[in-house]
């Protein structure tokens, strides 16, 4: 279900300055994404919106608040279960958006004919995220010890975390 003041829609070219200043400032601070920090603004796009995935950005009053992209977790006999990765603006964090992106993207995996959704390297350390994920019911499948270093916390794990559709 949609906020009335959030409209979820698939990205088109003209999005892409928007979800740049959603993405640039979580690629520098290098505490989520195991992005390099220095990564440019083409690249970082062309990862995110890559042709092996469908994007969306949230919009709130004409602004891009928001992204996700969805795509096949594996090739083969592993592509019925999804993958994404979620982007919300430092601004509109905590304010409900995030789980909005990530009920419309479960609607969208259901829809694309996934049977499951898996994140592959949720970083511990990212509290929201992880408290999104469990209370959406993906429950922690694995842990890679140390697997990220964080710029603050140092080495922390991260989490694999898996919810059927």
């Amino acid at each position: 279900m949609q906020r009335p003041d959030l409209l979820i829609r698939p990205y088109v070219d003209g999005d892409a300055l928007g979800v740049w200043r959603v993405l640039e400032p979580i690629i520098r601070a290098g505490e989520t994404y195991a992005l390099p920090r220095d990564m440019q603004e083409q690249e970082a796009l062309s990862y995110w919106t890559g042709a092996d995935r469908q994007t969306f950005v949230a919009e709130k009053d004409g602004g891009v608040v928001g992204t996700y992209y969805l795509r096949a977790n594996q090739l083969g006999g592993g592509a019925h279960v999804a993958n994404c990765g979620y982007a919300t603006s430092g601004a509109h964090r905590g304010q409900g958006f995030a789980r909005k992106m990530a009920e419309h993207s479960l609607d969208a995996a259901r829809a694309e004919g996934f049977r499951a959704v898996q994140f592959n390297f949720v970083v511990e350390a990212n509290a929201p995220a992880v408290h999104l994920w469990r209370s959406l019911g993906f429950q922690e499948v694995g842990r890679l010890p140390e697997a990220f270093h964080h710029p603050v916390q140092g080495y922390v794990d991260a989490l694999v975390m898996f919810r059927s559709l």
